[in-house]
């Protein structure tokens, strides 16, 4: 093969065929590493931090106690997410201390390693609505506003997909985070504070958008596989 494009949802199979493609010597989009990277919340993070990249201030326990102490050092409302997970499934956020020791409670007992990790994210106040850019090599070709008047606003859970312009600063975001987890082909979720700050909140590697293409007018499909030929002539 020369260029193989990954869609599998399904975060394990995807990582561990990409591996194997690549150490077969096969160009993929994505790679193996951005795969890695991104299918964790803990490790996109990292990257996006190391970059220099603006994110939600972030901070990871191990058991319930600890939890608790870090979600009180970022103070009232925090966001309780799995390090591994999409679709704005197993989200808290928490409001109180109450509502901590309840939900920490809960994780524990349910016991799984999903729930063993305790990734906690400052809740950031955005306007109704987050935006999701889509970046294909070095362009950020289009991006969506997903509005809710939930706070989780994943168009999976009811958000509205409307256009947004891509402004310098976004474009600059986009990019940014993309080259902070390897580039490629990927979506990249960014929240506004009240006072306009943007921040990345994720990056996603294999990419939705089914409720994007007419709501941008741009041709998502058509631009990836674009891309992916270049990849496959070794233009990029």
């Amino acid at each position: 093969y020369d260029v193989i494009l990954e869609r599998c949802i399904n975060h394990s199979r995807a990582l561990y065929t990409l591996a194997l493609l690549n150490a077969w010597g096969v160009r993929t989009v994505n790679t193996a590493h951005v795969a890695d990277v991104c299918g964790n919340k803990f490790t996109t993070t990292l990257a996006l931090i190391g970059h220099g990249v603006p994110c939600p201030r972030t901070l990871i326990a191990y058991t319930p106690e600890s939890a608790l102490e870090a979600i009180e050092t970022l103070g009232y409302p925090v966001v309780l997410k799995p390090a591994v997970g999409s679709w704005g499934r197993l989200l808290s956020k928490i409001n109180d201390r109450e509502a901590a020791e309840a939900v920490l409670e809960h994780k524990t007992v349910l016991g799984s390693y999903h729930h063993s990790i305790f990734y906690i994210q400052e809740y950031i106040a955005k306007p109704q609505r987050d935006i999701r850019t889509f970046v294909v090599g070095d362009e950020t070709i289009c991006g969506i506003y997903r509005v809710s008047e939930h706070w989780i606003t994943n168009t999976a859970r009811g958000g509205e997909a409307l256009n947004c312009p891509i402004t310098p600063q976004i474009d600059a975001l986009s990019r940014a985070a993309a080259q902070a987890v390897g580039g490629g082909v990927v979506a990249i979720d960014i929240l506004e504070r009240p006072n306009g700050e943007m921040l990345v909140n994720e990056v996603n590697y294999t990419m939705e958008f089914r409720n994007s293409i007419d709501t941008t007018g741009v041709d998502i499909p058509g631009k990836v596989v674009d891309y992916v030929l270049r990849v496959g002539k070794g233009e990029v």
